[in-house]
């Protein structure tokens, strides 16, 4: 690979897999979806070695430090080295209630366990 002094900011998120497409990745940096050192970046923003990119998805904000710029899309494991991931892990999901196992061929709840499983799911079947 050719060392690359500095690539565009949407080439780069499209190049190392942080957006499907390149134009999702022209698309988050014209919505104001893309942060490149905490400003907002436009899609032809020069990016180097060693910037911050921030990147809102749809569920989660991604934040990775530039280790390597690609300007062509590169295989998965190539695209892990591009660059440091920062984002903090989720939140433990905790409050989940467990799910009620049935015996097999035990057929359809009854009303009374139906009512139970509500009951054990946290929904009430009054309204």
């Amino acid at each position: 690979m050719d060392a690359v002094s500095s690539a565009r900011v949407d080439s780069w998120v499209w190049a190392v897999r942080l957006a499907k497409t390149r134009s999702a990745a022209t698309a988050a940096c014209k919505a104001g979806h893309v942060q490149v050192n905490g400003e907002r970046a436009k899609p032809a923003q020069p990016l180097r070695v060693g910037d911050e990119v921030r990147l809102r998805g749809t569920d989660v904000e991604r934040t990775v430090t530039v280790a390597r710029l690609v300007n062509k899309r590169v295989g998965a494991v190539i695209a892990a080295e591009c660059f440091v991931d920062l984002t903090p892990p989720p939140p433990r999901k905790e409050g989940i209630p467990a799910t009620v196992l049935r015996d097999r061929g035990a057929g359809r709840p009854t009303k009374r366990e139906r009512r139970d499983l509500e009951r054990l799911r946290g929904r009430t079947g009054e309204q």
